[in-house]
């Protein structure tokens, strides 16, 4: 079969290679869509962020190596011995994160909490290839009102879900979200359907804004153009939101907003407020951490996505409460176009794209 792999960083050739064996446990897959996250996009140019050291690693001992495309959607070839869920043809997608299935947690049935289980992409091979090998206790299966690019996206949208579900939004609350890109988008939906009151966007960008508007947000706001923590401050009297979501932070080199994104969020929390950090940095960066406890703000980092999560983004996207059409802009055809997703992607502002860029490639 036919296989992107990666020889260092910014060095990704297609190369025929071996059909995976299909093991227990797991099921031979044909990929139909699948796209890059935007973190792997950084890790492909060898751009800090997270796992930036283990990926390095392995391109030092292992190259080459088929790495990366833990966002897709795949149909079932063939199942192996014990997969009870699914059968050939069936349309699924999956998680990432998986459980180790050997700690104390999974082993009295809390794997949810496992953090030594491997992630599909990094130390697994992913979908950027004809053909892949996934475990079963990965995924989930993709309801027919859902199309294959929808579907590609619920690995993020699960990882939302978990975003919101930390915050534990209450009935009314306002919620600011620094960042309109896929992840940033996905929360904002995610938060209206699940009780928030006033809901505020903020982008540089007037096209992912205009998408905003588009998906329920009450208000817009473009940072490059508005003092976004005055204008929050003035949308709540004063106060600054109940929740904020930082969605923007990351390398400036790949068109993210570096910390000034997460400075501006702190600054427009409420005391007592919740600040829910859903951007990798890459990097060590210095807080005011006497600040953040004068005022009572409890910054939050997302619980991992679990199979439950997963599940229920099937019916959140079927059922049209969260809508994922208007995010996608670039659907690429073929398996060659791989590297090209990988150029859109980690430079989203030059092609006005929001979510990553997608191939098809069945």
């Amino acid at each position: 079969m036919k296989a992107w792999r990666f020889y260092g960083f910014g060095d990704m050739r297609m190369d025929e290679v071996p059909v995976p064996e299909l093991k227990p446990g797991h099921v031979l897959v044909k990929v139909l869509c699948v796209q890059p996250s935007v973190t792997e996009a950084q890790l492909a140019f060898g751009i800090r962020t997270l796992a930036y050291e283990k990926i390095k690693k392995r391109l030092e001992t292992e190259a080459p190596v088929q790495l990366f495309g833990h966002e897709y959607c795949v149909r079932i070839v063939e199942t192996g011995p014990g997969v009870g869920r699914f059968r050939a043809g069936d349309r699924v997608a999956a998680r990432a994160k998986l459980p180790c299935q050997q700690c104390s947690f999974c082993e009295s049935g809390k794997s949810a909490l496992c953090r030594k289980g491997p992630i599909i992409g990094f130390q697994l091979p992913g979908c950027f290839a004809e053909y892949a090998v996934l475990p079963e206790i990965a995924l989930t299966l993709v309801d027919d009102r859902i199309s294959d690019s929808e579907a590609a996206c619920l690995q993020s949208l699960s990882d939302s879900v978990a975003s919101v579900e930390t915050a534990e939004l209450r009935i009314g609350d306002t919620a600011v979200f620094f960042g309109q890109g896929s992840m940033g988008l996905e929360c904002m939906q995610i938060a209206r359907v699940s009780g928030a009151g006033k809901i505020i966007a903020v982008d540089v960008r007037r096209e992912a804004l205009e998408v905003s508007r588009e998906l329920g947000a009450d208000h817009v706001i473009n940072a490059a153009e508005t003092d976004s923590v005055a204008a929050i401050l003035d949308l709540t009297g004063g106060n600054g939101a109940d929740v904020v979501f930082e969605c923007a932070g990351g390398s400036p080199k790949q068109g993210l907003a570096g910390t000034r994104s997460l400075m501006q969020a702190i600054d427009s929390v409420r005391s007592g407020g919740k600040l829910v950090g859903v951007s990798w940095f890459g990097a060590p960066l210095e807080v005011d951490i006497d600040l953040l406890r004068e005022r009572s703000v409890r910054y939050l980092f997302p619980d991992i996505s679990t199979l439950e999560h997963l599940e229920h983004t099937v019916g959140l996207v079927a059922s049209g409460r969260v809508r994922l059409k208007p995010a996608i802009r670039h659907v690429l055809q073929g398996l060659e176009q791989v590297p090209q997703a990988f150029e859109i992607t980690a430079n989203k502002s030059k092609y006005q794209a929001m979510n990553p860029a997608q191939v098809v490639v069945a």
